[in-house]
């Protein structure tokens, strides 16, 4: 937050209605309507909002919680913020398969990338989108970096690697800046915040699309499990949700974790949660971006087997993406 102002020949946006409404405690607080959430956060993007209001709306829903209407309202305005993705209906018989990856690896080497490329190699449009850094975890896009993959800076160069069957990574400050910024406020206020929760359910194609969301912890599950349910437009494409691999929407190599497939408002479980498996299962030896790299190389070679639980998910991914695209077809 770089000054306590709107910004100039901005419209102030009265904010503090909003305030007495989701400000007064978890347990004083109501929720807003869709309308209004979509309103409120379409101002916080084009920063009509003094930083000294921000902050407070921020550490208010904090506090109280998204409620279903609040996160349908605010990906309506997130998403209409930034320049949306497409994909050229002949280059592929699947539709695009969303991955966003804002945690990285801590403990264990981060698979992200591999499920990317698995993916990609059949024919489908593939979009990770995250962060490039998080200090003591390594990043998808360090390891895209390790494997001579170059990030997507615009909407252009993201559908050039479409069209060449490639996955591409875009940074979340290349692909919607203005969410980026909220991203950042993290830094100044310790918290996260609603938008780290939208920047990993967001549908950035024009298009249908299949989003990969993990989910963390449980109040989570039940808020995501309903919007997905009850709140996501159907015509933006189906969703796979699954509790992730230190936050990493990729399947556990060590365990398969259940994952729930939303399709206009139904919910089917795709794969049940199972005991860790005492099998030894090859992975990288080093969690590090280059060593990570290496090993997926050698994946795709085929001289390391996939890990099942991602070969599993990897099965879903192309039997979704494919009706999803046979149905766009159809219409």
């Amino acid at each position: 937050m770089e000054n306590a102002q709107v910004t100039e020949n901005s419209e102030n946006f009265a904010a503090a209605r909003f305030i007495k409404v989701i400000g007064r405690g978890k347990d004083g607080a109501r929720s807003l309507s869709r309308s209004d959430a979509h309103d409120l956060y379409a101002a916080m993007l084009d920063r009509r909002i003094s930083d000294l209001e921000l902050g407070g709306i921020l550490l208010s829903m904090r506090i109280k919680g998204e409620s279903v209407d609040e996160i349908a309202g605010f990906l309506d305005a997130a998403e209409a913020s930034f320049e949306q993705l497409s994909v050229q209906g002949a280059l592929s018989a699947f539709a695009p398969i969303v991955i966003p990856s804002y945690n990285g690896s801590r403990k264990m080497a981060n698979l992200t990338p591999l499920l990317a490329l698995l993916l990609a190699r059949e024919g489908v449009p593939v979009l990770v989108h995250g962060v490039t850094q998080d200090p003591g975890r390594v990043t998808t896009a360090e390891i895209f970096t390790a494997l001579g993959l170059q990030h997507s800076h615009t909407v252009q160069q993201a559908e050039a690697c479409f069209a060449r069957h490639e996955p591409t990574f875009m940074p979340i400050g290349a692909l919607a800046p203005a969410m980026a910024r909220l991203l950042e406020t993290r830094r100044i206020l310790g918290v996260r915040n609603s938008t780290h929760t939208l920047v990993k359910i967001m549908q950035p194609f024009k298009d249908t699309a299949l989003r990969l969301v993990s989910y963390t912890h449980a109040e989570y599950l039940a808020m995501l499990s309903s919007y997905f349910s009850t709140a996501a437009p159907v015509a933006r494409g189906d969703a796979f949700l699954m509790r992730g691999t230190e936050g990493e929407t990729v399947a556990n190599a060590r365990r398969p974790q259940q994952i729930d497939w939303y399709h206009a408002g139904e919910c089917v479980t795709l794969v049940q949660t199972q005991p860790v498996t005492d099998a030894v299962i090859a992975l990288p030896e080093e969690r590090d971006a280059s060593s990570t790299a290496l090993w997926t190389e050698a994946v795709l070679r085929q001289e390391q087997p996939v890990p099942a639980t991602i070969a599993e998910q990897v099965k879903y991914c192309l039997q979704v993406s494919r009706q999803l695209q046979a149905d766009r077809s159809a219409r």
